[in-house]
């Protein structure tokens, strides 16, 4: 990708158009998600559930059979309830979590184990686009916490507590819906990694994008670390391509209408979206795979800068110095 490409991900009109331009392109296939693909007998938690694209996932995983476990902030207990009535599928449960609050993901992790025992597969789904910089309980800024941070303590703590199922026929596997904007910020502001910075809307699709290259290297160094004795989980990311779902809701005003217009005509409905997840949560093909990453449902290499192995390091490293300095 040169660096005009790059730019094209850092303000919504030109993320927006990129979107779209990509949608048209033609992609060599990874692969099918197949009728055939099921989830019977496995438990998936997918989290930021209760709408959009999560929802869309959600639904699916039910559709084929999975024990499906929904950590949302709002939403409980009626888009379970949606859920079962849409689905057929009556093993669905609610779980509340709020990613902007660090002590609630202990919690989270506590109550899944307690009530759900091990997980066969996690979806970390969750994000948001904020209109302006906001401050979390702990001092955090909100989009960092909840798009990066978050998913670096829970999948941690999952670990920690021996949460996934390693006893069965298949590995578990752990998706991240992170963005192909992961890969237009240059380098990693390691100097200020989780300070808290005042910003407008104008800045919040370069740190959108800022942090969900956090994330994807997050994921390598993920797969890196807990595969290196041998392959125990899958890790797998994607970018499902523009979506049609509400995390644009706090846009201005003026713009919303014609951001709705827009989404309606050319974005993916967030079932579409969902396949590519589905696709790498249930299978077969990817099965005992340590790492992979998809554009849509194209294979494709993760941002130079996300796969070279001192990033995963030192992001590692930064993370769980300010998880421990945060004491919850």
């Amino acid at each position: 990708m040169n660096d005009n490409d790059k730019k094209n991900y850092s303000n919504p009109v030109t993320a927006t158009i990129t979107g779209i331009r990509d949608l048209f392109r033609k992609y060599e296939s990874a692969g099918e998600l197949k009728n055939t693909d099921r989830l019977d007998g496995k438990t998936v938690l997918v989290d930021g559930s209760s709408s959009g694209l999560g929802f869309a996932i959600a639904l699916n995983v039910a559709k084929r059979g999975a024990k499906v476990i929904m950590a949302c902030r709002s939403g409980i207990p009626g888009k379970g309830e949606e859920i079962k009535r849409l689905s057929g599928n009556e093993d669905v449960h609610m779980l509340q979590v709020d990613y902007s609050d660090i002590t609630s993901i202990p919690k989270l992790v506590d109550n899944c184990r307690k009530e759900f025992g091990k997980i066969d597969v996690l979806i970390c789904n969750a994000g948001i686009v904020p209109k302006k910089s906001r401050k979390t309980l702990q001092g955090l800024e909100e989009m960092f916490m909840v798009n990066y941070l978050s998913k670096f303590i829970f999948v941690n703590l999952l670990l920690k507590e021996d949460c996934f199922n390693n006893s069965g026929s298949t590995h578990p596997r752990i998706v991240f819906v992170a963005s192909e904007t992961h890969r237009s910020p240059k380098e990693f502001d390691w100097d200020a990694f989780g300070i808290y910075k005042d910003y407008t809307i104008g800045k919040s699709i370069e740190l959108y994008g800022y942090y969900k290259l956090l994330l994807t290297t997050f994921a390598v160094e993920l797969s890196r670390r807990i595969n290196q004795h041998g392959f125990r989980i899958s890790v797998f990311a994607l970018c499902p391509g523009p979506v049609n779902s509400n995390i644009g809701r706090e846009a201005p005003k003026l713009f919303q209408p014609l951001m709705k217009l827009v989404f309606a005509i050319f974005f993916k409905s967030p079932s579409k979206a969902a396949i590519p997840v589905v696709y790498l949560a249930a299978s077969p093909d990817m099965e005992n795979k340590p790492f992979d990453y998809l554009f849509l449902m194209s294979r494709k290499e993760a941002a130079e800068t996300a796969l070279d192995p001192e990033n995963g390091k030192k992001l590692w490293e930064l993370s769980e110095r300010l998880t421990d300095s945060l004491r919850f």
